[in-house]
């Protein structure tokens, strides 16, 4: 601060001695002048004196004594003062000029009559039909050629016109067929009107009529295409309409005479400006007429919004969404009427660019639409690339005309240099996000096309594990560039605002650390759940348990994992919470089981009827695919209070082993029932005086025997 201070002393100190030494050579000259003196001065006054007299030196010296202005941010209110003034004498003129029309109108005839060898103004118009009927002409002679090979495509198209290669080829053939005859037209007429030589004036007068004849003709011609208003299926063999944007025949007749009758008007006000144009018409009696023009733009819009088959066709007076569509309207048109350009334009956007936008969404899925079989072989990435930079296109087109109206009319901005950096940086910005959501949709498409094929993929194990692992990883991945992209994009547009982006970065490091000290948990969750990935602890649809949690995998997140219960609650595990996980899906499954037997029951029969049943699991065509090895019986697993507890065991693969177990349950138990194998259960022997002792003994022999007969009858009818 005190270096600065020093500097600007040492300055103010400078300016005064030279001022000083600039006076006392006045005055010394002014003495010297009234007693002459034959002295010469010396050589060093006079070098000051020339240095002084040099016009920068001067300039200098001025600079320096002037006070020195407050920097002003941003527009003042005298900057404001002086837009509205502009506005307001901009009104002022349209006001004047409506006594200047019938001069002006006078004033162009004779204008024409002078330059045009004394014709009248209709000699104007006549020429101009005559261009425009040889045009006709031309393009009848082109549509007589190719509407005999246009038929004979028509009929070999419609066996096939749900294919997607031949729905392009006739939605091409349409585009052509609409498209060419016009180019016709238009070299028929300007050629031929461009190949004779006319009056200057006269050129300049037919050539912007011709041309807004042509241009209204394109827009029709494409208008027709899009809506399939101007195909008419006129027998049974050919195609139907191919429309591109899904609606019924009236909606699309309405929207089609819409669109004609307004660019109709508009073209018109266009071909009137270029006539006042050539015709030396003043610039405010020229902007009256074409805002009159105007007038009937803001009437078809109006009518449109009131009578658009989308509205309901009761109780508009209480619809409040056509009444501010209205207002809207008339604000626009004012603003239009005002001068006020960058305004007009940034309306306009706000109410078109939306529904454009959807429009092409719609044509372009419309246009890539096919069969099922079809759906398979879809290049989903083409398909993005194609919607997303039509999209960006339309965008980047806006934005382009918006910069050459604000560069043309900049004085709206006051022309402060910080709001004129900021637009320029905005508009920039708008491309940069642009291109990042290019990139992120084809991105973003191709990530989900794989995971769908992965979910769909069957085939062996090695196949099966791919498809999981995909599904697992490939979620993380779309998160994670959809951050980094998103980030890059931020930094160039803050970038192309002026902003520095380097302290920025520095600083997200800084609160990064920041970050990782405070958030500890968070932390390790992130990282606990990167090294899951990398050791394959677990997929997408595996069932996993880890502590007192356990379930279906069903997604991830960076920091958590989602696991659905096999009852149907679902946990939210952070990664850093699951410690060791036991995987139940990974490769095959032992189940093991305890079945109790009477202590008399034969372990040998036992086991070669298990093995029966064991071999009829696998014949079965539900569950044999399933088993890896069949159910088996281990042996004596131990000795029980009530019977012989005999161990049970098979190999599945992952998630069948509870089905499988139940259907063996029942098959054991149909076959000891039916072999006269009985299940261990509680039994209580009461204790008597000898007759009962005698009898319940007795009872016991005779049941062994019974039980020995009926074993030794089932070994005769094995053998």
């Amino acid at each position: 601060m005190s270096s600065i201070v020093f500097r600007a002393v040492a300055a103010n100190l400078r300016v005064f001695l030279a001022v000083s030494a600039l006076a006392f050579l006045a005055l010394a000259a002014e003495s010297f002048a009234q007693t002459p003196s034959t002295e010469a001065p010396p050589q060093k006054v006079e070098q000051l004196l020339k240095l002084l007299d040099d016009p920068e030196v001067k300039a200098w010296i001025a600079k320096k004594n002037a006070p020195q202005p407050e920097m002003q941010m941003g527009a003042s209110a005298s900057d404001f003062m002086r837009w509205s003034e502009a506005v307001r004498g901009h009104l002022r003129g349209l006001r004047q000029a409506v006594p200047a029309v019938p001069v002006e109108m006078k004033g162009a005839r004779d204008t024409i009559m002078t330059e045009i060898n004394g014709h009248r103004p209709g000699a104007v118009l006549l020429l101009f039909i005559a261009s425009a009927a040889l045009g006709f002409g031309a393009e009848f002679i082109f549509r007589t050629l190719v509407s005999r090979t246009g038929r004979r495509n028509a009929v070999r198209a419609a066996a096939d016109n749900q294919d997607l290669p031949a729905r392009h080829h006739v939605v091409g053939r349409s585009i052509f067929l609409g498209v060419a005859p016009l180019v016709v037209f238009a070299v028929a007429s300007l050629g031929i009107f461009l190949s004779f030589t006319w009056p200057p004036l006269l050129a300049r007068l037919v050539l912007p009529m011709l041309v807004a004849l042509i241009a209204w003709r394109v827009i029709m011609r494409c208008a027709a295409v899009v809506l399939g208003t101007g195909q008419r299926a006129k027998s049974p063999n050919e195609p139907d309409r191919m429309r591109l944007i899904p609606m019924d025949d009236a909606n699309a007749v309405f929207w089609h005479r819409r669109v004609a009758l307004f660019s109709a008007i508009f073209f018109i006000g266009w071909a009137a400006a270029g006539l006042m144009t050539a015709l030396n018409f003043t610039p405010n009696v020229r902007s009256l007429l074409v805002y009159i023009i105007g007038l009937g733009l803001l009437a078809v819009a109006i009518e449109t919004v009131w009578n658009r088959p989308a509205s309901p066709a009761t109780a508009r007076i209480h619809q409040a969404k056509e009444w501010m569509l209205t207002f809207y309207l008339c604000l626009l048109w004012l603003l239009w009427v005002a001068g006020t350009p960058l305004l007009l334009w940034i309306g306009i956007y706000a109410l078109v660019i939306p529904p454009v936008l959807r429009t092409t969404s719609t044509i372009m899925k419309s246009s890539f639409a096919g069969s099922e079989s079809a759906d398979k072989a879809r290049n989903v990435v083409y398909e993005v690339l194609v919607e997303r930079g039509v999209r960006a296109i339309i965008i980047a087109l806006a934005v382009t005309w918006l910069a050459v109206v604000f560069h043309y009319h900049s004085s709206m901005m006051m022309g402060d240099e910080n709001v004129n950096r900021i637009i320029r940086g905005v508009l920039g910005g708008i491309v940069i996000l642009l291109g990042a959501d290019l990139i992120w949709h084809m991105i973003k498409s191709y990530i989900n096309r794989r995971i769908e094929r992965a979910r769909l993929t069957a085939g062996d194990e090695a196949e099966l594990a791919r498809s999981g692992r995909l599904q697992t990883l490939l979620p993380i991945l779309r998160n994670f560039l959809a951050a980094l992209i998103g980030a890059i994009a931020i930094m160039m547009f803050l970038s192309g605002l002026g902003v520095e982006i380097g302290p920025l970065i520095a600083g997200a490091g800084i609160f990064g650390v920041a970050i990782g000290f405070g958030s500890q948990t968070l932390v390790k969750d992130v990282i606990s759940g990167i090294f899951y990935m990398m050791d394959d602890a677990f997929r997408v649809g595996e069932y996993i348990q880890s502590g007192s949690y356990k379930g279906t995998v069903e997604s991830f997140s960076i920091r958590s994992v989602k696991l659905r219960h096999h009852r149907g609650p679902i946990f939210t595990v952070p990664f850093g919470s699951l410690g060791a996980v036991q995987n139940m899906s990974r490769d095959w499954v032992i189940d093991k089981f305890l079945i109790s037997v009477n202590y008399d029951t034969d372990i040998a029969k036992v086991k070669k009827l298990v093995k029966v049943v064991g071999a009829e699991l696998l014949a079965d065509e539900e569950l044999g695919p399933h088993i890896i090895e069949t159910v088996k019986m281990k042996g004596v697993e131990a000795f029980g209070d009530y019977g012989i507890n005999l161990s049970f065991a098979m190999m599945t693969k992952p998630g069948h082993q509870s089905t499988i177990r139940r259907r063996a349950y029942a098959m054991i138990r149909e076959s000891f029932g039916a072999n006269g194998i009985g299940f261990a259960s509680p039994t209580v022997q009461v204790a008597g005086n000898e007759d009962h002792a005698a009898s319940a003994a007795a009872a016991a022999t005779n049941d062994a025997m019974a039980r020995k007969k009926a074993a030794e009858a089932a070994k005769l009818q094995e053998n």
